[in-house]
């Protein structure tokens, strides 16, 4: 996407300021030199690229905010009684100005009609996705479908219910869907007729499930047809057979190639933000996940890590052992996306060009779960924004998953759906047990854990894999959500099993010690040893780094900082300038 965010429309120097629903946009273009010609269209449209997620505000970081990830610092959002309307944003329209004048404006029949169409649709698909981020975000919001004057009354009408919002969403995307000309681009780096279809399935997923399981929006009678929307959108994806899951580089490298690669891979990636070091379009992947400062040190929790399945597709807590079982061993006979999503076993970097053992290092990790699924093993990455990988925005991994999930949720799945979709992705994992049929087995760790009201067993093999399958990309706290599982933000921030204080663990087997966890007086140094302090208090005051049970048990992170979730929170405030400004508008529920 280089292209679109380096190139700015010199026709058009309106609307990109207009943030307010009030404010007016005002152009120095003749309108036919933009609309009269397929080379304006095209100049115009590629305006709307600058709505997606890119490179430094992307899926690299972005489940910094999630149940699975201890950061440096507790969001605000999820601390008890700490956010309020006067903290909220978010509440921006200046890209729907954009996307509404064009919209309006497209219509010169010197333009051939199906050039105009095109066009239209990609207009159309960017309305679609500013409107769902809305919705995900503040629930009902108004509905605008032209640009509006700045004595048009509607500047001040009220919010409109949700389903009048979330059907002229479906409306714009399925026209998008029959109107966007290209079905694919080489590069992955533009909206397509096959992008458009797989955000339909994401669109259609979250709404299907978000009005299943919120039952207070009275909206279950509707949950199946947004399910139904979501399962074909994804299966039209299938069925053209365009796009497959990566197997090269083997079952221990295939996985993670599609996120360290400088090219998208092409016959999984759909969508990406693509980097170039020509054009010094770079990323900060390497930076925020190896910095002690600079990034959120971002590490996973013990409970997510043991949802990763054994090789052989048995739960891993399976094991009676497994609570009191070393990082060492229980990183051992997983799934192998595990060991390409963290650091562990053989993972290895390199230092001028020499590679080097890489256990997890506790100046970038809480909890010894230190991600590397975005970065990459040359540590010349590691200082500002130089990463090369391409980012994907959407997968065709991902599409396997929504497909899945809708036919779960509508109990239609089959066999040999199971088999294409969660099998295939296991697979590929180096899983060789579970592959060809659905589960039977509902896995109490969970239920117990993460999903206490779901006893349908694929139902939840499916949430298990869509959480370590796209972990990490940006989609977990919209998970989160829909599946109206708020309470996992309030989940203790926990790492490996400590067995003991004062004694240095190799954490990688390759005979040299890593890490010592001590209380009280700092032990004399040993050369390449890392030394945390686990003591309760610093000082006077409380240390947010402990073991469980004092001199042993898991690593705990920031347990004195309260984590409430409230159903409130399922929905942002409407921010409190905004509300000012229009009242008619109202607040969300408890805020």
């Amino acid at each position: 996407m280089k292209k679109y965010y380096l190139m700015l429309l010199p026709l058009i120097l309106f609307v990109a300021a207009c943030e307010k629903l009030e404010q007016e946009p005002e152009s120095t273009a003749n309108k036919s030199a933009v609309f009269g010609s397929e080379n304006g269209l095209k100049l115009y449209s590629n305006s709307f690229y600058q709505m997606l997620p890119r490179h430094n505000n992307g899926p690299t970081t972005l489940d910094a905010m999630s149940d699975y990830l201890a950061v440096k610092s507790v969001p605000t959002f999820i601390q008890e009684n700490a956010f309020a309307p006067s903290n909220s944003s978010g509440w921006t329209w200046g890209d729907l100005r954009n996307i509404n004048y064009f919209i309006q404006n497209n219509n010169d029949p010197d333009v051939p009609a199906e050039v105009r169409q095109h066009y239209m649709g990609l207009a159309r698909f960017f309305r679609a996705y500013f409107y769902f981020e809305k919705v995900k975000r503040f629930g009902d919001v108004p509905w605008i479908g032209k640009p509006l004057d700045v004595t048009d009354p509607a500047l001040y009408n009220a919010r409109d219910p949700r389903t009048l919002v979330m059907d002229s969403v479906l409306a714009d995307i399925n026209y998008a869907c029959a109107n966007i000309r290209s079905p694919l681009d080489a590069t992955r780096s533009t909206i397509t007729r096959d992008v458009a279809f797989g955000f339909k399935s994401r669109i259609a997923l979250f709404e299907g499930t978000f009005r299943k399981y919120h039952t207070q929006l009275n909206l279950q009678s509707t949950a199946a047809a947004w399910l139904n929307e979501a399962a074909s959108s994804a299966k039209v994806l299938m069925d053209k057979k365009t796009y497959s899951i990566n197997t090269a580089g083997g079952p221990g490298n295939s996985y993670r190639l599609v996120f360290t690669s400088p090219q998208p891979l092409a016959n999984e990636v759909l969508l990406a933000s693509t980097a170039d070091l020509a054009l010094n379009a770079l990323h900060d992947a390497n930076w925020w996940w190896t910095s002690g400062t600079y990034g959120a040190k971002a590490s996973f929790t013990r409970t997510f890590i043991n949802t990763y399945l054994n090789i052989d597709g048995t739960p891993f807590t399976n094991n009676p052992a497994y609570p009191t079982m070393l990082f060492k061993d229980e990183v051992k006979n997983r799934d192998l996306r595990l060991k390409q999503t963290i650091r562990s076993g053989d993972y290895k970097r390199i230092n001028g060009g020499v590679q080097i053992a890489a256990p997890p290092l506790f100046s970038y990790t809480f909890t010894g779960y230190q991600p590397i699924k975005w970065t990459l093993d040359d540590m010349l990455y590691d200082t500002r924004d130089l990463n090369i990988n391409s980012v994907a925005l959407m997968r065709y991994a991902e599409i396997l998953l929504n497909y899945a999930e809708a036919k779960a949720e509508l109990n239609t799945l089959t066999d040999a759906e199971w088999a294409t979709t969660v099998g295939t992705l296991r697979a590929r994992g180096g899983i060789t047990g579970g592959l060809s049929t659905k589960p039977t087995f509902v896995d109490p760790y969970l239920v117990a854990n993460y999903f206490p009201g779901i006893s349908d067993a694929t139902i939840l093999e499916v949430r298990r894999d869509r959480g370590i399958e796209l972990s990490l990309e940006g989609l977990r706290f919209s998970d989160i959500l829909r599946w109206k599982r708020g309470p996992l933000m309030s989940m203790e921030w926990n790492g490996f099993y400590v067995p003991a204080l004062n004694t240095p663990m190799d954490l990688n087997e390759d005979g040299v010690r890593d890490v010592l966890f001590f209380s009280g007086t700092r032990p004399a140094a040993i050369a390449g040893v890392t030394f945390v302090d686990v003591s309760p208090k610093i000082g006077n005051a409380i240390n947010s780094q402990q073991l469980k049970n004092g001199t042993s048990g898991e690593l705990i992170w920031m347990n004195e900082i309260s984590r409430k979730w409230n159903d409130k929170q399922y929905f942002y405030p409407i921010p409190q300038t905004d509300l000012l400004r229009n009242p008619k508008l109202g607040q969300n529920p408890g805020w």
